[in-house]
């Protein structure tokens, strides 16, 4: 007959002290995730700023290639009208 392994003893102050220790580390890592969904709620907010900002400069340059058109047709025409006259 082989005698019993007795095995590992833990005793709860260590048990309680991993515990700790273990809890510690999960708040570290919550504060670090929330600096970070900060940190893409900031990009988040200034990517539409800028989506909203180029937007913009889009439609408000759109008349100039309209006006230069109708500005060569209207030249055009009256090119053709003084032949005609």
């Amino acid at each position: 007959m082989t005698p019993q392994d007795p095995g590992v003893y833990i005793s709860p102050a260590q048990m309680y002290q991993e515990v700790r220790s273990l809890a510690q580390a999960v708040g570290r890592i919550e504060s670090k995730i929330d600096g970070i969904l900060d940190d893409t709620r900031d990009i988040r907010t200034d990517l539409a700023d800028h989506e909203t900002r180029l937007r913009t400069l889009e439609r408000a340059r759109w008349p100039l290639p309209t006006l230069g058109a109708l500005t060569g047709v209207a030249g055009a025409a009256a090119g053709v009208l003084a032949l005609i006259r």
